[in-house]
């Protein structure tokens, strides 16, 4: 009796092994496209999270916000309602790290002209010193779609929160106040239903190529 326990035992072993070889077959004949995690603030780097939202685990979204863009007009949650977007945050007189990432913000507007699904948003750091008028001459002189990509400007708190509250992208506390400054690479993917589905180095071009790839991913997810 032992014995053919025995024999049982090796043969669920092998017929396991051989279950998962067909599984992996049959996975990679379909090319079943695994789906991007939906990013919540209880399994990112804790760093990025503000202390309120260390025990969220579902329905994390990004906040609604209103703020001013490169052309005076008020840009709102629903301005992207029902779109893809790409979003980040920069400052025009930045010297560093924030022109390599405006010119792959670029690549990205020019890799999705034609589709009205994908909008781009970058919000100003530093809103005291990036006016409409400033925006508008540095959206310019980068090349800026304004029916695709907004630079938007406004109150200082709102922005810093929505950096650390909302999209989770920075790892100082961003409380706002007129001596505060955050300053972050990310780049975040948003779905449309305003979740968080990537996180990308933004001055990294083989990110940038992956950021372009998962929203083709994206998109295939909403035509199912």
């Amino acid at each position: 009796m032992l014995s053919y326990f025995k024999a049982y035992r090796y043969f669920a072993i092998v017929f396991a092994i051989i279950s998962m070889i067909i599984i992996a077959i049959i996975y990679n004949i379909l090319d079943i496209e695994k789906p991007l995690p939906i990013y919540q603030p209880a399994q990112i780097d804790q760093e990025l999270v503000d202390s309120t939202l260390f025990d969220v685990r579902k329905y994390h979204k990004i906040a609604d916000f209103s703020l001013i863009n490169q052309n005076g007009d008020t840009i709102t949650q629903d301005d992207y309602k029902d779109k893809i977007y790409v979003a980040d945050f920069f400052f025009t007189t930045c010297q560093t790290i924030c022109p390599i990432m405006t010119d792959h913000m670029v690549k990205i507007q020019k890799e999705t002209i034609n589709d009205d699904d994908i909008k781009l948003l970058s919000h100003s750091v530093t809103p005291q010193i990036d006016t409409v008028a400033q925006l508008k001459r540095y959206a310019l002189r980068k090349g800026v779609n304004d029916a695709k990509w907004n630079l938007v400007t406004g109150d200082k708190k709102q922005i810093y929160d929505l950096a650390r509250k909302s999209y989770m992208a920075v790892k100082t506390f961003g409380n706002g106040d007129e001596y505060d400054m955050i300053h972050t690479e990310n780049f975040m993917l948003i779905d449309k239903k305003k979740q968080i589905r990537g996180y990308y180095d933004g001055t990294d071009p083989e990110a940038i190529e992956q950021l372009l790839e998962d929203i083709k991913t994206l998109k295939r997810e909403y035509k199912k």
